[in-house]
């Protein structure tokens, strides 16, 4: 909710003319603010790319981090499954010493083999679980590796941008301030109007002066009765062809 005592185009009763003026200023304002936006290029999206990078690096470090742990985990089990067969052949060896006939001693065979194949099977799972381990701890260097160089990039583009930021914070707080003062001079439809203009033309020129009987913005040309309804003032006017917001090269002169 507004403050009480701020005004807007809606409390106070602004004439087209003003709303008009103040379109073309907030134009100028918004100009300068570009122009101090590319000073930073394509920092802010590179930082943002670097910014992303390293998270998704991040990322897949824990996920194949918490797979070597499930890893060592299952190569614990698998050892003590090798003890507890172990100790199983142990017992049964054993029990063959006592056994009463063949049959009996036949039983405790096959149970000695089958423990001895677990074993073996359990064996086998170890040297894949080496092997999967060992393979994980290099994607885990290859991505620490990557995201240490990732970082350098990100830490040096963050203070190039902030360079920037910290030389124009001064300029850019006070055009903010001057943009908010032309903006409370335009309703709410105007503002609109005027930014969805912005993010349709290359340049940002969403307002623009007619000069030489032509547009400003797409040099197409205007009719001299269309110049005049432009200088009067009393209406928005747009450029049939580019759809940019006409006004009269007299403001320019008037603000100059």
């Amino acid at each position: 909710m507004a403050p009480a005592n701020k005004k807007t185009a809606d409390s106070v009763d602004y004439s087209i003319e003003e709303k008009i003026a103040a379109l073309y200023n907030l134009q100028k304002i918004d100009s300068k603010i570009d122009e101090i936006n590319k000073l930073k290029g394509e920092l802010p999206l590179e930082v943002q790319d670097l910014e992303d990078e390293v998270t998704g690096l991040q990322t897949r470090i824990e996920n194949i981090s918490r797979e070597i742990d499930e890893l060592g985990q299952m190569t614990k089990q698998r050892k003590e499954e090798i003890e507890q067969s172990k100790a199983l052949i142990a017992k049964y060896e054993e029990q063959q010493r006592n056994v009463r006939n063949n049959r009996e001693f036949d039983s405790l065979s096959k149970e000695i083999e089958y423990q001895q194949l677990e074993i073996e099977l359990c064996e086998k799972r170890l040297k894949e679980y080496s092997g999967e381990i060992k393979a994980k701890k290099k994607l885990v260097e290859d991505a620490e590796a990557s995201m240490a160089d990732r970082k350098i990039d990100l830490d040096n583009k963050k203070k190039e941008l902030d360079s920037i930021d910290q030389e124009t914070a001064k300029e850019m707080e006070a055009l903010r301030a001057e943009e908010a003062k032309a903006q409370a001079k335009i309703d709410e439809r105007l503002i609109t109007a005027y930014k969805r203009i912005r993010n349709n033309v290359r340049n940002g020129l969403a307002v623009v002066t007619v000069k030489r009987d032509a547009c400003g913005g797409c040099y197409n040309r205007i009719p001299p009765q269309r110049q005049f309804e432009i200088r009067q003032s009393k209406k928005i006017i747009v450029c049939e062809y580019c759809g940019r917001i006409l006004v009269s090269d007299q403001l320019e002169e008037e603000q100059a």
